[in-house]
C-alpha cells in the first residue's frame, strides 16, 4: 500500500528546504501545513526561544495528534526537523538505480527527511485505507544535531505515550538500537601568566605546558568497551615570542554508562587541577551533560512490536542492536517514554557523500505503517 512514487516527491520536497539547526522554518511551516490537512492537531512550541535562538528563520518543535479509531496503547513517532552543515542550497539527484544523492556541495539531508518522509507515507496510507489505529503522537524537534536542544525542551506533559519510535538510525532497515551513551561535554581552560619569552620568560607561568602535562597523562580513544574520551579542540596564546597565558582545550565523553562518564569526566578535572598547580598556574573545568545513557530491553512492547513489524516486512529482518551516538531518544528515555532508534534510509550521514535509496524509504514506510496499525484483538 505504500506508495514509492509520492514518498520519493515527498522527501524531494523536505530536502529543498533549508533546514540547519535552529533554521527549520519551512520545514515546521510545511509539517504543520500537511499534518493539519491530514486531519491532524498540530503546534509548534517555542523551543528556538528556549534555548536563545529565536530568529525569522529558527522553528520550535512541531507535535501532533490523530486521536485513536481502536484501543491500544498510544504510540509516539519521532524525525527530527534539522540537518547538519553544510545544508544550505540542497540539491537531490534521483539515478536510475534508485539511489538519492546531493550535488556534493552539501549534504543530502536524509538525516533526517528519510525519516519524515517515512512517517509522512505510514501517515497518508493509514488515512487513505481507513485503517483502525490507537493514539497516535508525532514529534518533530529542531535542533536535534546539537545534542537534541529541541527534545530537550520540550514540553513532556503533552504525551500520553510511553512507548516511542525515533527514525534516525544509519543502519540497513530492519535495525533497531536499544541503548545509547551519555555525552558529556568538557570546556577546560588553563590559566597560566604571559611574560617574553626571550627577555624574561622565568617571569610567565606555560599555561600549555601544564595543559601538555595532563593530556600527557590521560587515556583517550576507546578507554574501555563501552567508554570514549576525545580532546577535539586545543587554542591559546598570542604570538611566538610570548610565554602562553591562557590554553583552551574543548573535549567529550562518553560511556554508555553514566556513572561511568561521570567517573572520567571527574578524572579528567583532577588531573588537569593537579599537572596546573605544579606549575602554579590554574584550572577551571564545565562539565555539561548533553545526553544521557539509557537501555531497552529486548523484553519490553516497544521492542517486541518492531520486530513483529520488521519480520512481517522481511522475514527474520529485525536487528537489534546499540548506537554509540546521541539522539532525541536520549531526551524521550530522561522523561520516561521507553523509546528505540529505528533505520530510516540513510546512509554515510555527516558528509556530502550522503546517499538513501526510494527502496529502503518504502520498506522503513512499510515498518512504520505496521507500527502504527498493530491493534490488540477483541
Amino acid at each position: 500500500m505504500i506508495q514509492s512514487d509520492r514518498m520519493l516527491e515527498e522527501f524531494l520536497r523536505l530536502i529543498s528546504f533549508d533546514s540547519e539547526p535552529f533554521c527549520e522554518r519551512d520545514t515546521a511551516d510545511y509539517l504543520l501545513k500537511t499534518l493539519r490537512e491530514l486531519g491532524l492537531t498540530a503546534e509548534e512550541d517555542d523551543a528556538d526561544a528556549k534555548n536563545g535562538m529565536k530568529s525569522p528563520r529558527s522553528a520550535g518543535n512541531v507535535f501532533a495528534v490523530l486521536e485513536e479509531t481502536a484501543p491500544g496503547e498510544p504510540i509516539l513517532f519521532s524525525a527530527h526537523m534539522d540537518t547538519v552543515k553544510p545544508g544550505i542550497g540542497k540539491r537531490a539527484f534521483v539515478r536510475a538505480d534508485g539511489v538519492v544523492v546531493s550535488d556534493g556541495a552539501t549534504v543530502l539531508g536524509a538525516d533526517d527527511a528519510a525519516g519524515i518522509a517515512t512517517i509522512l507515507e505510514a501517515l497518508r496510507t493509514l488515512l487513505e485505507h481507513n485503517m483502525p489505529h490507537p493514539r497516535l503522537e508525532f514529534l518533530f524537534p529542531a535542533a536535534e544535531e546539537i545534542y537534541g536542544r529541541g527534545s530537550e525542551v520540550f514540553d513532556y506533559t503533552k504525551l500520553t505515550a510511553k512507548i516511542a519510535y525515533a527514525f534516525d538510525l544509519t543502519e540497513e532497515i530492519g535495525t533497531a538500537a536499544l541503548a545509547a551513551p551519555t555525552i558529556l561535554s568538557l570546556g577546560i581552560v588553563v590559566t597560566g601568566r604571559s611574560a617574553h619569552a626571550g627577555f624574561n620568560p622565568e617571569d610567565g607561568i606555560n599555561a600549555l605546558t601544564a595543559a601538555a602535562n595532563a593530556l600527557s597523562m590521560i587515556p583517550t580513544g576507546r578507554v574501555s568497551e563501552d567508554t570514549t574520551v576525545n580532546f577535539g579542540t586545543i587554542r591559546g596564546g598570542s604570538v611566538p615570542n610570548a610565554v602562553p597565558g591562557k590554553i583552551e582545550i574543548v573535549g567529550e565523553v562518553r560511556s554508555m554508562r553514566h556513572e561511568e562518564a561521570l567517573r572520567h569526566a571527574d578524572l579528567i578535572r583532577s588531573v588537569f587541577a593537579k599537572e596546573a598547580e605544579k606549575l602554579g598556574a590554574r584550572t577551571d573545568v564545565l562539565i555539561e551533560e548533553k545526553v544521557r545513557a539509557y537501555e531497552i530491553g529486548e523484553d519490553e512492547e516497544v521492542v517486541r512490536r518492531f520486530v513483529r513489524a520488521a519480520e512481517a516486512v522481511h522475514p527474520a529482518s529485525a536487528r537489534l542492536t546499540t548506537t554509540f551516538g546521541g539522539s532525541d531518544n536520549n531526551h524521550f528515555a530522561k522523561h520516561g517514554v521507553r523509546g528505540i532508534v529505528l533505520a530510516s534510509a540513510m546512509h554515510d550521514v555527516h558528509t556530502t557523500r550522503e546517499y538513501t535509496t526510494v527502496k529502503e524509504m518504502a520498506e522503513s514506510a512499510e515498518i512504520a505503517l505496521r507500527l502504527m496499525t498493530e491493534v490488540p484483538c477483541l
